[in-house]
């Protein structure tokens, strides 16, 4: 129950923090199988309208740490959860569940609750679980991401609030200033104006009258005082998924394009004493067609792996979320990055065959019109 005073009011309430990280292009299931034990796929209740025949990726889910944690160093943690599922396509997604009790301006600092005296923020505690997780896992990554020292990831992080008096709506307007700051992630001395207020809650969902969740970039509000909200926190983590893969893609192109920038500037640089060998073109030609090719099948795949569409509850919030993350924008600009991709080599390609032609012309010339007349010249000296 919250607990109620002059200066604060405390609430019994789950943090769900996800950290996704993509480690490479795909991760052998089997294999991860034969290192630590897993549930292949995903459960999701066929509730709220949802249809039968959605589709969702179908990957491994790890338990790693479960039940009360006597070690734990923030008094306001009661408990925690940490699970972690692993996608054949090269992420790791990791979950988080505390139970804590804390004022709302708590909440607003939640990424500096101590879990141990070890790490100082959860996202800490969540690297160093992935670093942890992806050494044991090693030998079932294939094609290790080693564009940069950095995995690329996603963190997202959902407050569940059950422990409330009054309606929904009541709870929200009274708090709507604080779960504003939580949804933009603000600190609790920021004093939004009401405009924008009303723009953060402006698009909530509510599927009865005793639920309610509002979205945002970074973070999302869920109210349900039954608890009954696990098909929005997988929802929440699958949009996420989509947007890290998206950007990773986008990323992997952006490099390819620029070793392709480079090659171009050598092939066309005639100040350069080392010019591009023919076979050297040709084999930098057929990686980048091949490349070309797997960044097509990756972005199919991503887009075949979860099909949540539709006019139900569940398909309008996944919309929403992707209408947040804006994955059609990077969808158009991975698109755009292939076709440029090609079209930069095809250049190079055909320059290379024009010049090839050109020498080709020079040498028919050579045969057709120099060395009939160095005959002559031969003759002609011959007879004198």
């Amino acid at each position: 129950m919250a607990v109620r005073s002059k200066q604060k009011e405390v609430f019994e309430t789950e943090v769900v923090r996800f950290a996704l990280y993509d480690v490479g292009r795909s991760i052998d299931l089997s294999c991860v199988l034969k290192i630590v034990p897993g549930t292949p796929g995903m459960k999701l209740d066929k509730r709220r309208n949802t249809p039968g025949s959605i589709q969702l990726p179908k990957p491994l889910s790890i338990d790693l740490r479960a039940g009360p944690q006597i070690a734990i160093s923030d008094p306001r943690i009661k408990s925690l959860t940490l699970s972690a599922r692993v996608y054949e396509e090269g992420v790791i997604s990791f979950m988080l569940r505390l139970k804590v009790t804390a004022t709302l301006h708590d909440l607003l600092e939640i990424e500096n609750f101590r879990i141990s005296n070890k790490f100082a923020t959860l996202s800490l505690f969540l690297e160093d679980q992935f670093v942890e997780l992806s050494r044991i896992l090693r030998s079932a990554i294939r094609s290790s991401n080693k564009l940069s020292e950095n995995f690329d990831f996603e963190m997202y992080t959902a407050f569940c609030f059950f422990d409330m008096q009054g309606t929904c709506n009541q709870f929200v307007e009274k708090h709507k200033k604080d779960f504003a700051n939580l949804i933009n992630g603000d600190p609790s001395t920021t004093n939004l104006h009401e405009s924008q207020v009303t723009k953060v809650l402006a698009n909530s969902f509510s599927y009865s009258a005793c639920d309610w969740a509002v979205f945002g970039l970074d973070n999302c509000i869920i109210i349900d005082p039954s608890k009954d909200y696990e098909d929005l926190l997988l929802i929440c983590e699958l949009a996420n998924y989509q947007l890290l893969e998206l950007r990773t893609l986008d990323r992997m192109l952006d490099s390819w394009l620029d070793e392709a920038e480079d090659d171009v500037g050598i092939f066309y640089s005639y100040t350069k004493p080392k010019k591009m060998k023919s076979h050297i073109l040709k084999k930098k030609i057929a990686f980048i067609q091949s490349m070309r090719l797997d960044a097509l099948f990756i972005l199919e795949n991503l887009e075949n792996s979860s099909k949540i569409i539709g006019d139900y509850f569940l398909g309008e919030i996944y919309q929403h979320l992707c209408y947040i993350f804006n994955t059609n924008e990077w969808t158009r600009s991975i698109e755009r990055r292939i076709t440029a991709l090609q079209d930069v080599y095809d250049i190079v390609k055909t320059e290379k065959s024009e010049r090839t032609t050109l020498w080709l012309e020079i040498i028919f010339i050579i045969v057709c019109i120099v060395f009939p007349l160095l005959q002559i010249l031969q003759v002609m000296v011959m007879n004198k």
